[in-house]
């Protein structure tokens, strides 16, 4: 028993001393509908307490979650009922308030019952409702702790529907398996899925173990049949997986005595794995054959590809009448619409276009459909200016150009932007400004695949990353420009300018665009190219990929769907919009593609994480934006679970331009924004911030403790923004990494210095490098300060690493912004203190 648990049972004993003892309601004498079936909950307290444990009948056994408010378990009945009666039996931890909803699609909740003071014990709730799923979910939890239970019981009368058939085939038969280990090359996990019952599968000898197959693709679920060695199971489960990652009891075994035996299960799945946790003997686990048994005549339709793009991608060609106009209008919205919902994207067929001036305004994307840069060329402009600000550029964020050429109209384009604007696969025949008009503040931002002719000049624009492309010239830089792979680019003069240059880019992979191929939508994805210098095309390398292969995420899209398609084997293509989701999006298969049009935007509700990948080759997250919900997410972006120690190095998963936001258009709580566990991957341009103005901003209203976390080896960054988080920005705990290009301010809202001192130091690095850390190198860094609450703050320090011989920094600098706040030191308690309000960086060039 929990001490918590035995802490509120003498409370109660201690109760009842002088209070009169209570009749509790007693459960309904039928069986409940929920008994036995398929369970799922927004999160579970550990392994031991998984939300199959509220419907397995047994009072012994609960489900329990993590310690926030918003909370949910859900039972999946198998087909409609009218629910007459939900009777909830509760641990020591119950819901204060609550609400018990159905559903006839596990997406879309009707509440039939809303219960405000609840005390505990066990509560039994008449209710008059339809549906095939049946919810409890939590408001307010009455203790410290999560919500537990017991039991969940729903009770009802079955709906009619006819049943599917269990199919006499082995769905599992030669498929792929896996397993926690194999006794031996002989006894390997795919024997035991083989159809052979003369080969077998045989684990090591301790528990617990557990054997998984691969169905392909995701089945219903109605048998599930083991051939025992003399090896046995005693106590086990039958699991099934949508993800391979996230598991759900199908059927527990407590008593097995081995031999052959069959079980009926109500599930759905693409895994399904068989986890021991007791040996019936002094062996392992040993399994002749699994067989697996899908249904028919109940299965889900396939989730369809390709499809049209939606309302919100507009697609013009040369001739389309008023093609300014269409611009002018969507710049006119958007242009000073910062937190809005409008979203969208531009796309532009291959041809000549004259005397477009293309205004890019909020949420706004503007793309050439070629195969290459050359073949959309636009005689006019791409612009972005700050007029909207009072020519202040350094709120020009969450805008795009890719894949198109400019003649400049007056032979110079302006491109005035702060982060998380892209601009990627250009060719400018003429120069480029990225200062505002009149030369007001700026705080880019990013190039990429580009191919500037003349001369770029930044002007007013504080810091700016260059990657894998061609200037005519660079005229200047206010803190830190940084190059890499850039023919053209001037030479490192950190010492005493602003320039950091490296002459390659020792990974990089474009990010996939979508293209026209005749008539035909096709996705373009960009093969890894290693020490890179100049431009990719016009001859990339790379796969094109037909969209009948995406599933095309429109308006109206459930997360239910989108997961569907995912396990089904579709890539996905997130149309222009905001898409609610109440359930994490799960990539699990290897060389998926998640690509977003004008800016596409993922809100994890009721506390879910937004998106895990899975610990394999290949993933490309491309141009999309995650914005936390009002609930606490843990991790809004996962990239392998934790463990994660597979080799990706030939096959790396990228993340590009995808841009995480907590606050701003509202509150918003994520205590990490993303946490990478997976090896070799490269973030190639991100910005991760928590807000610093806009609706839901305050030190606890969007309380974000990290930024990055970064725990795989060989993770290289290119192009990184991260702002603002309540403790450090970056923490990186994994070997071997490395950073091109990093940009910081610390927390504007820091109440005082008490609310960041940790270990006797003041304030979090920007840029932290755990102390176990023995290999890591990063060029090009800067962190900023200004403190609006408590100007009297002196940080300790903008980056903390390990002295180490293997751990190496280039090009580093700290700056207090008009004297909002001091650093004391730039890394470690090396470099000179910042001081008064002249904004004058202090720098340090090589660490140690």
């Amino acid at each position: 028993m929990k001490l918590r648990t035995l802490g509120v049972a003498l409370a109660a004993m201690a109760a009842l001393v002088t209070l009169p003892l209570q009749q509790r309601p007693a459960a309904a004498a039928d069986l409940p509908l929920s008994q036995g079936k398929t369970a799922t909950s927004s999160s579970d307290e550990n392994g031991g307490t998984p939300a199959a444990y509220a419907v397995d009948g047994n009072t012994a056994t609960r489900w329990s979650s993590a310690a926030t408010d918003s909370q949910w378990l859900q039972v999946d009945l198998g087909s409609s009922a009218t629910i007459t009666k939900v009777v909830l039996n509760w641990e020591a931890a119950y819901g204060s308030d609550y609400r018990i909803q159905t559903s006839a699609d596990g997406s879309t909740w009707t509440d039939v019952k809303t219960v405000t003071g609840g005390d505990g014990g066990t509560d039994s709730l008449d209710v008059s409702g339809q549906g095939r799923y049946v919810r409890m979910y939590g408001v307010h939890r009455a203790t410290q702790y999560g919500y537990s239970l017991w039991e969940f019981q729903v009770f009802g009368t079955a709906g009619t529907t006819t049943p599917g058939t269990c199919d006499t085939a082995n769905a599992a038969q030669g498929k792929a398996a896996t397993a926690s280990t194999s006794e031996n090359a002989a006894n390997s996990a795919s024997a035991a899925f083989d159809g052979n019952t003369a080969t077998r599968w045989s684990s090591a000898f301790s528990d617990p173990q557990w054997v998984q197959v691969d169905l392909g693709a995701s089945s219903d679920l109605c048998r599930v049949d083991l051939n025992w060695e003399a090896a046995y199971g005693k106590a086990f489960q039958i699991q099934s997986s949508t993800d391979g990652q996230n598991w759900t009891v199908l059927k527990s075994v407590t008593d097995g005595t081995g031999g052959t035996a069959s079980y009926d299960v109500s599930g759905k799945g693409r895994y399904v794995r068989i986890y021991g946790t007791t040996r019936g003997t002094a062996y392992g686990y040993s399994l002749w054959e699994v067989a697996v048994h899908t249904g028919t005549g109940t299965s889900t339709p396939p989730v369809q590809g390709g499809g049209d793009l939606g309302p919100n991608v507009i697609v013009v060609d040369p001739s389309t009448p008023d093609l300014q106009g269409k611009f002018d209008q969507v710049f006119a919205q958007q242009e000073s619409n910062q937190f809005g919902t409008g979203r969208y994207q531009f796309l532009m067929k291959p041809g000549t276009y004259n005397g477009i001036n293309a205004q890019v305004g909020f949420y706004t994307s503007v793309s050439g459909l070629g195969l290459n840069p050359d073949d959309t060329h636009i005689n006019g402009d791409i612009t972005v200016d700050a007029g909207w600000f009072n020519g202040n550029a350094t709120q020009n964020f969450w805008r795009s150009a890719e894949n198109l050429s400019i003649t400049p109209s007056n032979g110079t384009d302006r491109w005035a932007v702060a982060q998380a604007a892209p601009f990627r696969r250009i060719h400018v025949q003429g120069g480029l400004n990225l200062a505002p008009n009149g030369y007001g503040w700026a705080s880019g931002g990013y190039i990429a695949d580009s191919k500037i002719d003349g001369t770029v000049g930044p002007y007013s624009q504080q810091q700016w990353y260059t990657r894998d492309s061609s200037v005519g010239g660079w005229t200047n830089g206010v803190w830190n420009m940084t190059f890499t792979g850039v023919q053209g680019a001037p030479s490192t003069n950190f010492d005493s300018g602003p320039y950091t240059t490296l002459d390659t880019t020792p990974v990089s992979r474009e990010k996939p665009y979508l293209y026209l191929d005749g008539s035909t939508y096709k996705v373009f994805v960009p093969s890894k190219r290693t020490n890179a210098r100049g431009v990719s095309w016009p001859n990339t390398a790379g796969t094109s990929l037909p969209l009948d292969q995406f599933y095309v995420v429109k308006s109206g899209a459930t997360a239910a769907t989108i997961n569907a398609a995912l396990a089904q084997g579709l890539n996905l293509l997130f149309t222009p919009g905001v898409y609610h989701l109440d359930q994490t999006i799960n990539v699990t298969r290897a060389n998926t593609v998640v690509l977003g049009l004008g800016l596409a935007t993922i809100v994890p509700d009721n506390g879910i994480d937004a998106m895990h990948v899975a610990d394999v080759d290949g993933v490309r997250l491309a141009g999309f934006l995650i914005d936390a919900g009002r609930s606490n997410s843990n991790t809004l972006l996962q990239i392998g679970p934790s463990g994660s120690s597979a080799d990706h190095s030939a096959n790396p998963t990228t993340m590009q331009d995808v841009f995480v936001r907590i606050g701003g258009a509202g509150p918003g709580l994520a205590t990490n924004s993303v946490v990478v566990n997976s090896d070799d991957v490269v973030i190639d341009h991100t910005w991760l911030w928590r807000a610093d103005h806009g609706e839901g901003v305050g030190w606890d209203t969007n309380r974000a403790d990290y930024g990055l976390v970064v725990n795989g080896d060989d993770v290289l960054a290119t192009g990184l923004f991260v702002e603002h988080f309540n403790k450090y920005d970056v923490l990186w705990n994994g070997e071997n990494g490395r950073t091109i290009f990093f940009q910081n301010e610390k927390a504007y809202d820091v109440p005082n210095a008490a609310a960041v001192t940790h270990d006797g130091i003041v304030g979090y690095a920007a840029y932290k490098v755990a102390d176990s850390v023995s290999t890591h190198e990063a060029w090009g860094l800067g962190s900023y300060c200004n403190f609006t609450s408590d100007p009297s703050i002196v940080q300790a320090h903008g980056f903390q690493v390990p002295v180490k011989t293997g751990v190496k920094m280039h090009d580093i600098l700290v700056i207090s912004l008009g004297g909002k706040g001091q650093y004391a030191h730039v890394i470690n308690n090396t470099g000179a203190p910042t001081s008064g309000t002249d904004t004058v960086p202090s720098k340090v060039t090589q660490f140690p």
